[in-house]
């Protein structure tokens, strides 16, 4: 029936085109309204008969089809209140002083932060793994924010290649390490905070320092190094904002595996074929502003407990069509890292 080749060819059109799933609907459901009218109106039409079926037929279907939909947004949404709030890290006893007002006096009006959101701010202890690309915004506003403790941990240095990208560090800063030249920026945004910086890699062996910290994020850029990043905060049972950037586009999720969430390894099993790095395949220097920023911003959402996170679910970004989806994740019942925990 030709109706129906049109609703797959609408389909196979959106998904080519990558629009977003809501306006891929919005013109299915057009479609079935005009066939279903030309049904109603004129069935025994040259149109009607190439369409194919009739109205009863037609009615049944989109009835059919509104009772998927209507069930798998039921069942996510059971799913989003089955999952227990993550939670936030006990705020100091002592109130905010008039500087630290007047520097967060627009969260502070914000009624998702507000002064309890601000104070979870400031008692919350941060581990940032990477200060490159990823790790230069992120850190910037993550002090900017009032987060209160915040443990920066890079074993590489600044050089003249990262800064067409890396807006943490200046050209005076090459062969200086990237943890403690980006600490002191930190340090000099904001002084309220306190910046511990560690000249290393974080791995396998770093429960303990991982357990110490209220929230992980990862802004490294080698898969061993984010799956061992991954194995240890599962171990640990400490929720990891992940990020991940190349040549134009980007990718953003939360892996929190304790709270029904999937970890990096249920997403991600294998190593790629071909684990490029940047400076392979190139990176356009505003992406990692891009990524940077969203995960400091899931970060301060995660804090104050404000909107709705991205446990189960994942951003696609590309910066060349200026394009970004919102995909689902789901946790894999037989993954070796995070099943059974």
């Amino acid at each position: 029936m030709l109706g129906i080749w049109l609703i797959v060819m609408l389909l196979v059109l959106g998904r080519l085109l990558r629009a977003p799933r809501r306006v891929t609907l919005a013109l299915l459901g057009g479609l079935w309204l005009v066939m279903l009218a030309l049904q109603l109106a004129a069935p025994d039409s040259g149109a009607a008969r190439a369409l194919g079926g009739n109205a009863a037929g037609w009615l049944v279907l989109g009835a059919l089809v509104a009772i998927v939909i209507g069930y798998r947004r039921l069942l996510s949404r059971l799913r989003h209140r089955a999952a227990p709030p993550p939670a936030a890290p006990a705020a100091p006893d002592d109130g905010l002083s008039d500087p630290e007002i007047e520097r967060y006096a627009r969260h502070l009006v914000l009624h998702q932060i507000g002064g309890p959101g601000q104070m979870h701010l400031r008692g919350a202890r941060v581990l940032v793994v990477g200060a490159g690309g990823l790790g230069s915004p992120l850190c910037l506003y993550l002090a900017a924010a009032g987060v209160g403790r915040i443990t920066l941990a890079d074993d590489d240095t600044v050089t003249l290649s990262n800064l067409q990208r890396q807006v943490i560090f200046r050209e005076d800063l090459r062969g200086e390490p990237k943890a403690h030249a980006a600490a002191e920026a930190m340090m000099r945004l904001n002084p309220h905070v306190e910046v511990t910086p560690l000249v290393r890699r974080i791995g396998d062996g770093d429960g303990d320092l991982i357990a110490g910290h209220d929230l992980v994020i990862d802004g490294t850029d080698s898969f061993a190094g984010r799956a061992a990043l991954n194995r240890a905060c599962v171990a640990a049972g400490v929720p990891l904002i992940w990020g991940a950037i190349g040549q134009w586009e980007g990718q953003l999720t939360l892996f929190d595996p304790v709270r029904g969430g999937p970890c990096m390894a249920c997403l991600f099993p294998q190593a790629p074929v071909r684990d490029a790095p940047c400076a392979e395949t190139g990176v356009v220097g505003a992406l990692p502003g891009v990524i940077g920023s969203m995960m400091a911003l899931e970060a301060i959402k995660h804090l104050t407990g404000a909107g709705q996170g991205l446990r189960g679910r994942m951003v696609l970004f590309d910066g060349l069509y200026g394009e970004s989806r919102m995909i689902g994740t789901a946790r894999d019942p037989d993954c070796p890292v995070c099943c059974g925990r």
